[in-house]
């Protein structure tokens, strides 16, 4: 799926984005005949709500409160097809925001069959810079279509044809290390962890800007599939492991972002890809891995793998100093059930990093909230006759031990590990139903802030 803005010369029917608060003022400004039908057909403002006034097919949509410009973010798939354009929207949204919402909003995925019907084409809304919502807006739909995509099609390889892809355009450089090299090349867990497929487990490695430049690494868990291993996952819970990589999708997302800025970083993406797969030389519960670290880890689970290959890949991302880490990964469930699918949990030891992402994610809307790095909890990971434990001593708490698992590999304060779900269970305005980038937005609007470029 791409997404274009129509141009502006083409003829447009006028949508205005209503909210509660605003009803009155947008009435009177639509004509009596208009402002009576859509009094009579009972338009509120209520969030969601739409109305096609009589005479040239303009259209009232509900935004409710109005406290996202997400809120006008299902008007593509509500509106009749056809062009559009905004012809009034709450006063405190950006424009460049409202645009990002429109254009994810159009998203479908169409790999595997025709989408039902095409969704209303916008103008670009006055003020919004347009190529910041393009890049945005492509950036989540890389990150989008490749959770989307089933395991069959989405395996270590094709994970790593899927990041040659996205470097081409902008000259970056990819590297991958396969198989039994990874032993040779000591990222003994991600092969320990790889191994039992007959897709061989890799470390993928993006490289782009100038070394001069503020060197800045982004590690993605990228589980293509995680059958839990020889600890198998029932089912249902087996169900939706093809968006295991959903690490792995945010961080390629959002290097296509960076790129396409061009921000004056020196970017290294990493990526260690794996099917956590059974067969006869798959890893098992009491094991011992060594690591690239030199940390020994007993193997509590199996099912506990990601933390595993993030930990190789966290420890080659620190080996060359850089100014900040960031991981992202669908590492827990502990994380959904202390917040949900919507909210992405932040862990960092950095207080400045931490607030310059929750004002990030209030500015964009993308939503995150910090939990602890509490070191209290930090003796319930030491294993028995390893240096680490792969789950821990106990069943509580498991999003915070599996950030300190992290923090283990990690040799920099300048870090942050985010928990995300990497998945909409039900859609909302401007997310469909499906994969999804969550707080990857947050981070690339950081990103822009620190490294002095500005857009909209």
């Amino acid at each position: 799926m791409s997404f274009a803005f129509t141009d502006a010369a083409h003829i447009a029917r006028t949508v205005h984005l209503t909210a509660r608060a605003d009803l009155d003022s947008v009435l009177s400004g639509v004509g009596e005949e208009a402002a009576r039908h859509a009094r009579a057909s009972g338009f509120s403002g209520k969030a969601g709500e739409l109305v096609v006034l009589p005479g040239d097919g303009d259209a009232l949509y509900g935004v409710g409160e109005a406290l996202s410009p997400f809120e006008a973010g299902s008007a593509p798939l509500a509106l009749p097809e056809g062009d559009w354009r905004v012809g009034g929207m709450p006063g405190s949204w950006d424009p460049t925001v409202l645009a990002t919402a429109l254009g994810l909003g159009s998203y479908q995925f169409t790999r595997y069959r025709a989408a039902p019907r095409e969704p209303a084409r916008f103008q670009l809304p006055a003020g919004a810079d347009e190529a910041e919502a393009l890049r945005i807006i492509a950036g989540v739909t890389v990150c989008r279509d490749l959770i989307n995509t089933p395991a069959g099609d989405m395996l270590p390889s094709h994970l790593e044809e899927a990041a040659r892809t996205i470097a081409e355009p902008f000259g970056a450089t990819v590297t991958s290390i396969v198989g039994d090299d990874l032993l040779k090349q000591n990222y003994p867990m991600i092969h320990a962890v790889g191994r039992a497929s007959t897709d061989a487990p890799r470390l993928i490695e993006l490289v782009w800007g100038d070394p001069s430049h503020p060197r800045i690494a982004l590690v993605g868990k990228g589980v293509c599939f995680d059958s839990g291993g020889l600890n198998i996952k029932g089912g249902s819970n087996m169900l939706l492991m093809k968006k295991d990589m959903g690490g792995a999708a945010n961080v390629l997302g959002l290097a296509a972002m960076i790129m396409d800025a061009g921000l004056p970083v020196c970017l290294h993406v990493l990526v260690p890809a794996v099917e956590n797969a059974i067969s006869g030389n798959a890893f098992r519960p009491g094991d011992i891995l060594p690591s690239r670290k030199g940390l020994t880890v007993e193997i509590g689970n199996t099912d506990a793998e990601g933390r595993l290959v993030l930990g190789d890949a966290l420890t080659r991302a620190c080996e060359d100093k850089p100014e900040l880490v960031i991981d992202m990964a669908t590492l827990t469930g502990a994380a959904r059930i202390a917040l949900g699918p919507e909210l992405a949990p932040v862990y960092t030891d950095d207080d400045a990093l931490a607030a310059d992402i929750e004002t990030a994610a209030r500015q964009v809307d993308d939503p995150v909230w910090r939990m602890p790095l509490w070191s209290g909890y930090d003796s319930q990971i030491d294993g028995e006759i390893s240096d680490l434990s792969n789950t821990g001593s106990g069943p509580m708490a498991g999003s915070i031990t599996a950030a300190l698992f992290l923090r283990r590999f990690v040799d920099t304060k300048a870090w942050v590990h985010l928990d995300i779900y990497g998945w909409n269970p039900k859609s909302r305005p401007g997310r469909p139903l499906g994969g999804e980038m969550l707080a990857a937005r947050a981070l690339y609007q950081v990103l822009k802030v620190r490294y002095g470029v500005k857009h909209g």
